[in-house]
């Protein structure tokens, strides 16, 4: 019997084509702190911290059910990222102003976050979550 494997970090690598208006939207605008520059004469390559990370596995009813309540229709791809902030209007506007398309303002879901679906300037959709013990009211 083989022994258990140990996952210690997950790593979302998004590659973009523009890295430096790619680390402003991350890293300054979304408020990923810097945590490594990897960077070399072959390319540029810094790590954020994006917090605790989870794995979500969900079959494409639920992933279609996740888009409906969120934006309306099915708009996700095969990978979406979730990210839960303090304040998921607030964190919409600045993402915004900083060049990412809203999909869906803020809703408040079945499960009561309130969640805002949009697509980075780099294209990758994601989810800004507030949870219900950080929502007001």
């Amino acid at each position: 019997m083989l022994a258990p494997m140990t996952v210690r970090e997950l790593r979302l690598v998004v590659t973009v084509d523009d890295h430096e208006q790619a680390l402003r939207f991350y890293r300054d605008v979304l408020g990923l702190p810097q945590v490594a520059d990897f960077s070399s004469a072959e390319g540029r390559c810094v790590l954020l911290d994006a917090g605790r990370a989870t794995v979500e596995v969900v079959d494409r009813r639920q992933a279609e059910y996740i888009d409906r309540v969120e934006v309306g229709r099915r708009v996700a791809g095969h990978l979406r990222v979730a990210l839960e902030v303090d304040d998921a209007a607030g964190a919409a506007g600045r993402l915004r102003a900083a060049g990412a398309e809203i999909l869906a303002e803020p809703t408040r879901t079945p499960w009561n976050s309130l969640n805002a679906r949009l697509t980075a300037p780099d294209g990758v959709q994601l989810t800004l979550f507030e949870e219900p013990d950080t929502v007001p009211g």
